[in-house]
């Protein structure tokens, strides 16, 4: 019996940089992000007084809302850095489907939904997309 195949291992290492943002997006919504940043209100329309004023309860209920959301963007982190040790090495069957969906689903909506929101982070945010997709075309070129 052969050895499984190894994957390039920069693909690898892209996909556990992603992981890592991941992680660490979670980390910063869980204990640093406040409930509504400048951009937020600017998109609204509103000032902060405005909003505190028409929903006084918000603010409170946003930092909730955002210690969920980064709970799950961590998660997401750890498990995309697992898969990239485990799965993308051992190029284990549904690894890619996987990669691309989770790629898609976290990094490619995030930055897409910041552009049409014209976000003040928008540009920082296809770090992150450009990482997942490189390290996914070379281990989908790797076949």
């Amino acid at each position: 019996m052969s050895a499984p195949l190894r994957t390039h291992p920069v693909s690898m290492w892209l996909l556990v940089a992603c992981g890592v943002w991941l992680v660490s997006l979670g980390l910063y919504f869980i204990f640093l992000r406040p409930p509504l940043l400048p951009e937020d209100t600017r998109f609204m329309g509103s000032s902060l007084e405005q909003v505190r004023t028409a929903i006084p309860g918000l603010e409170g209920w946003l930092k909730r809302v955002f210690i969920v959301m980064g709970g799950f963007m961590a998660g997401s982190g750890v498990l995309t850095i697992f898969a990239a040790r485990v799965a993308i090495p051992s190029r284990l069957k549904g690894a890619s489907w996987a990669i691309a969906m989770s790629g898609l689903l976290t990094v490619a909506l995030m930055s897409a939904i910041n552009f049409s929101l014209h976000s003040d982070f928008r540009w920082v945010l296809l770090f992150p997309v450009m990482t997942w997709l490189a390290g996914f075309v070379l281990y989908v070129a790797r076949r």
